[in-house]
């Protein structure tokens, strides 16, 4: 498989299991009367976003010019950066009305079920997003990876906070734990945004076509 269709395969599986994963945290969320479950469940529909700017990406096919490509990258690199803004604003709005309510992160356990899935899935996708966009040379995708990896943590702090409040009444964890992950967010937007303004992609048409054997 090229560089370019396993870029693309990768993304599509990202806004698949993402699109499954929302749905079913939004349903399970609304039948078990959980507020931390329905909020993963929107978290995963902004993260598939990103996706969808690499589907776009890479099925961009046929003969372009290095500019026209080039152009492309940037274009991409900045849509990415505006995905991860807007799921940093969620992620720390959500997690700030929780703390200002004292919502509790209740949830049964195929909530639990649905955050280690996520934590199976993601490491992967990250890897395998984040290899590929070294290889292939796409700041684009190694920013969507980012976004990967950010979805990765807050699982983490979905299934921590669920624990600790269900063991020790900690439920302060989740929300506290995802503030923290907004730094990582906002950074990896703030830089992403500041490429799409630069000619960063000087070198992807060179790569993409070499790793596509034309």
């Amino acid at each position: 498989m090229s560089l370019r269709r396993q870029a693309l395969a990768l993304s599509w599986l990202t806004v698949g299991y993402n699109l499954i994963e929302g749905l079913a945290s939004i349903i399970l969320g609304i039948l078990a009367r959980s507020v931390a479950l329905m909020g993963f469940g929107f978290d995963s529909f902004i993260e598939s976003l990103s996706g969808g700017v690499m589907i776009w990406r890479f099925s961009k096919e046929g003969d372009m010019s290095g500019e026209e490509e080039n152009k492309l990258e940037s274009r991409a690199l900045k849509l990415v950066g505006l995905s991860l803004l807007i799921l940093g604003v969620y992620v720390l709005l959500e997690s700030v009305i929780k703390l200002w309510l004292g919502e509790r992160p209740e949830a049964p356990l195929f909530g639990m079920l649905i955050s280690i899935a996520s934590l199976a899935v993601m490491p992967l996708l990250y890897y395998l997003k984040s290899r590929t966009a070294t290889s292939i040379g796409s700041n684009s995708l190694a920013a969507d990876s980012k976004q990967t990896l950010a979805c990765m943590f807050l699982s983490v702090a979905l299934l921590t906070g669920l624990l600790l409040n269900r063991l020790f009444g900690w439920w302060q964890a989740d929300p506290i734990a995802a503030i923290c992950i907004c730094a990582f967010i906002f950074r990896e937007a703030k830089e992403a945004l500041a490429g799409g303004d630069e000619d960063v992609g000087k070198d992807v048409f060179d790569k993409t076509t070499a790793g596509d054997g034309r």
